[in-house]
């Protein structure tokens, strides 16, 4: 599989699984807004360094998980159970209270890194999200398991990850008076997603089952 195109794999899936409105992009939005777009960018570089290391840990473990397909199968059906207990977590959730929104304290340029660096190691969900898609894509002959084209994915998620944080940061004075970025409807976001990626696992669960 050629470089580039790993490369785009990578930042498309990355891209698109911080596209919903989320902690790292509504406080990376914030920041620039209140802060200025340097400390947004300072913010999300610590985000995004902890993304690349854990899109490296789940692509490592997805080319574990490819050589062994027994423990696939497991994996699968925990994962399965995981995403709907997510699912029905972030839609119950979302009925609740809308929390009031904190105002965010100037801080140093550094401290900044080091809060994108802090929120985005709390966000453990890109690990098997990452884990999915990667043997998703080593299933379909798009993604190869070495050295080159996972350091190739890899990157690709870190960049993907931090181009969709930059448009927050840059388009956020636009959008955030729209509905779509209330805690709430971040919810229901959140776990419509979660619910198709549980829709998706239980068809491969009962095509494998065949």
């Amino acid at each position: 599989m050629n470089i580039t195109i790993t490369f785009v794999l990578g930042f498309l899936a990355a891209f698109l699984a911080v596209m919903p409105p989320g902690l790292l992009n509504m406080t990376a939005a914030k920041i620039s807004l209140r802060e200025g777009h340097t400390r947004g960018i300072v913010f999300s570089i610590g985000a995004c360094i902890i993304v690349f290391i854990q899109t490296l840990i789940a692509t490592v473990f997805a080319r574990y998980l490819n050589r062994h397909p027994d423990v696939v199968e497991i994996l699968q059906r925990v994962a399965f159970v995981i995403f709907v207990l997510v699912t029905v977590y972030f839609l119950l959730v979302a009925k609740g209270r809308e929390k009031v929104e904190e105002e965010l304290e100037p801080k140093s340029k550094r401290s900044r890194f080091f809060q994108g660096v802090f929120m985005s190691s709390i966000n453990v969900f890109p690990i098997p999200f990452q884990a999915y898609m990667a043997i998703t894509l080593a299933s379909l002959g798009w993604l190869q398991f070495d050295t080159t084209s996972i350091a190739a994915y890899v990157a690709g998620a870190a960049m993907g990850s931090f181009a969709m944080l930059y448009i927050y940061m840059f388009f956020f004075e636009k959008i955030k008076h729209l509905k779509f970025t209330s805690q709430k409807n971040m919810n229901y976001i959140i776990g419509g997603i979660t619910g198709i990626i549980s829709l998706i696992t239980l068809v491969n669960i009962i095509k494998d089952l065949k």
